[in-house]
């Protein structure tokens, strides 16, 4: 199972659209997700047309309309993997125990907020992954997202794609 990994798009705030790049990956991946910071709902309506399946959720800088269609946190099970979307995970310091104690139940968790691509493992076992922004690489030297992929409910492939300047 082919995974695309993105958060923190803020259109057409921090961009007009999404990068090509990134929209060249979706018709290739079995499972898009979206870790909040939308912004406009035409993403939304985008990535619901041309994605084979959709996990995702709202963030922080998302409207009543978004929140209306969005939860605050999305789980499934891909493959016997436990996976979690959540926007906001707070502060980097203690960001591994405090996620594995609020998620006991989950293997992997993609998240955003930050724009800064963030891959690591709680003592616990759980696997936080943060894709960056394809759009406001705010203080990081790229625009990023991710992909992975979930082979005998194990994640593997995990890769950090930079874009080229816009």
């Amino acid at each position: 199972m082919r995974l695309l990994l993105m958060s923190d798009t803020h259109l057409p705030k921090r961009a007009k659209k999404l990068p090509e790049p990134l929209l060249a990956e979706i018709p290739c991946a079995d499972l898009v997700v979206h870790a909040g910071d939308w912004v406009d709902t035409d993403t939304l309506d985008l990535l619901e047309s041309r994605s084979r399946r959709l996990l995702a959720v709202y963030g922080n800088n998302d409207g009543p309309a978004l929140r209306a269609r969005l939860p605050e946190v999305a789980r499934a099970e891909l493959d016997g993997l436990r996976f979690g979307v959540i926007h906001e995970t707070g502060s980097a310091q203690g960001r591994e125990k405090r996620c594995a104690e609020r998620f006991p139940d989950l293997d992997v968790l993609v998240f955003g907020h930050s724009h800064i691509p963030w891959d690591t493992t709680a003592p616990t076992g759980l696997r936080l992954l943060n894709p960056g922004s394809p759009t406001d690489r705010r203080r990081q030297p790229h625009c990023t997202y991710m992909t992975a992929a979930i082979t005998d409910g194990r994640l593997s492939e995990v890769t950090l794609h930079r874009l080229p300047p816009r």
